[in-house]
C-alpha cells in the first residue's frame, strides 16, 4: 500500500484555517440575511391561500405624516392572484396579516390633509410649541414639539405664533420648525 506524505511549508498560510474561515463568515452572513428575510417568509407562508377562485379580504392602509396624524382607509380587496396583490402594495410595510385582514402602513414625507387644512403652530402658556387642529386658543393640540424661550422671541413672532400660523406645506411645516428650534430651551 503506497504511502502519502504530506509536507507544509512553515511560511505558507494554513489552507485548512482559510478554508475553516471562509465557510464561517459564509454561515454568518447567511444567518444574518436569514434572519432579516425569515419573518417575511413566515408571513407570506401564513397567507391565506387561494385555492379556487378569489379570496376577499380587508385592506386596512395606514399612513403616518410628519405632523404625527395617522390615517387609516379601509378598503375591500378581491384577491384573484397573490402574487399581483403582493406586487401591488410593495412599496406599504406589513404590519399584520389575518385570513380576513391584512393592515399595511407608510411613512408620508409630507404634513397630512388634516393640517394642510385647518393647521395652525402656536404656543401654549408654557412656551411648548404645538400644532394645533384650528388656531390655537381653541386648545386642540395635534402634536407638541417642545418649550421655547419666548423671551427671546422677537414680539411679533410672539404675537404670531400666539394667535396662530397657518400651515399647508411642508415646506412652511419644516420652515416653522426650524425658526423656533433655536428659541428651543435646552434639556427637554
Amino acid at each position: 500500500m503506497p504511502m502519502i506524505l504530506i509536507m507544509k511549508k512553515r511560511n505558507q498560510p494554513n489552507k485548512y484555517k482559510e478554508s475553516l474561515l471562509l465557510i464561517g463568515a459564509i454561515l454568518i452572513i447567511s444567518a444574518v440575511f436569514l434572519s432579516n428575510t425569515l419573518p417575511a417568509a413566515a408571513a407570506l407562508a401564513d397567507t391565506p391561500k387561494v385555492s379556487e377562485g378569489p379570496h376577499e379580504v380587508e385592506v386596512v392602509l395606514q399612513r403616518h405624516y410628519l405632523d404625527g396624524e395617522i390615517s387609516e382607509e379601509e378598503i375591500e380587496e378581491t384577491i384573484w392572484s397573490m402574487e399581483d396583490f403582493w406586487s401591488y402594495y410593495n412599496d406599504w410595510d406589513l404590519v399584520n396579516l389575518s385570513e380576513h385582514q391584512i393592515v399595511f402602513k407608510k411613512h408620508i414625507n409630507d404634513i397630512s390633509p388634516l393640517l394642510k387644512m385647518h393647521g395652525y403652530f402656536g404656543v401654549d402658556e408654557d412656551g411648548t410649541l404645538s400644532i394645533y387642529n384650528g388656531k390655537p386658543q381653541e386648545n386642540e393640540v395635534i402634536q407638541s414639539f417642545f418649550q421655547i424661550n419666548t423671551k427671546q422671541l422677537k414680539s411679533h413672532i410672539h404675537e404670531s405664533l400666539m394667535e396662530g400660523i397657518p400651515v399647508s406645506t411642508r415646506d412652511e411645516y419644516m420652515e416653522v420648525l426650524k425658526n423656533c428650534k433655536k428659541y428651543a430651551i435646552n434639556g427637554l
